[in-house]
């Protein structure tokens, strides 16, 4: 079989660029617009969906290419909370200490011809047998055996050990502690004396002598180991029993013996050791 020549060739290219040509002259003129808009239906939908496939991966590529970016950032971020956040808890704890200090010089400017030191609680000892604490004071600061140690809101105790910087501080619900006190409202006397579970008692009170809940129980002085009219506590409870030649009643102290962490040292304050007298008087 034979191929075609030239002039079939060149008859075959003059038909293309004839066909071509009439395609664009129809195009131009709009006789093919109805069939170029039913075409053009598929082909726009095929290029919606590769533009949007386009967008979508040039979108993943900067997120790849910020992902260290956020990083830094996020823990840039993180950095900066827990800064606030320290910042936030030493603020609360100036502001703690603030108001307790103001506290204790409301108490203490309301006192007169009395001299404190302040002192920090720097343990606790809350034992079934000891109840007592440690504070950060002690001879180089003027801190004797015997001196009352209280708060704004009451007595705390008194120092029973002292070393050069630090005292113990027997609390008043100790078992072996035994506060002189007396009711505010009636002047009734009676004795505090500290029990195993941590309440207070306030105990040898007259018979005839009227005790009330709420009642507030303060100091009396006698014995002089104490100052008076400092606050004890508040009358809870009272007990009667029949034929007892005493009466009793459950005293709560307004301080929290647990959480105690500024107190004040009654250093113009001197127990006198009345056994002395007893001794002469023999």
């Amino acid at each position: 079989m034979r191929s075609p020549g030239r002039p079939g060739r060149l008859l075959l290219l003059l038909m293309m660029l004839g066909l071509c040509g009439g395609t664009i002259i129809l195009s131009v003129s709009g006789v093919l617009t109805p069939v170029e808009d039913i075409a053009g239906v598929p082909l726009n939908g095929v290029a919606g969906v590769l533009n949007r496939l386009s967008l979508s991966i040039n979108a993943a590529i900067d997120d790849l290419n910020n992902l260290g970016q956020l990083r830094a950032r996020i823990a840039d971020l993180e950095e900066q909370l827990a800064r606030r956040q320290v910042e936030s808890i030493q603020l609360r704890e100036a502001a703690s200490d603030y108001e307790r200090l103001i506290g204790l010089l409301n108490y203490t400017s309301a006192l007169e011809n009395q001299d404190f030191l302040t002192a920090d609680v720097i343990a606790v000892e809350q034992t079934g047998i000891v109840r007592a604490i440690v504070i950060n004071r002690g001879t180089r600061d003027g801190v004797a055996i015997g001196m009352p140690v209280t708060t704004d809101l009451g007595l705390v105790g008194r120092i029973i050990d002292v070393s050069a910087n630090a005292a113990q501080v027997q609390l008043i619900n100790d078992e072996n502690s035994a506060v002189s006190s007396r009711l505010q409202t009636t002047r009734a006397h009676g004795s505090i004396i500290g029990q195993a579970s941590g309440v207070l008692r306030l105990t040898m009170v007259d018979l005839d002598e009227e005790i009330r809940q709420g009642d507030l129980v303060i100091t009396s002085g006698l014995g002089s180991n104490f100052p008076a009219d400092i606050l004890v506590g508040q009358v809870t409870s009272v007990r009667q029993f029949e034929f007892e030649l005493f009466q009793e009643a459950e005293v709560r102290s307004l301080i929290d013996f647990e959480t105690l962490e500024v107190v004040l040292v009654i250093t113009g304050f001197e127990p006198i050791d009345l056994r002395l007298f007893d001794q002469e008087g023999n």
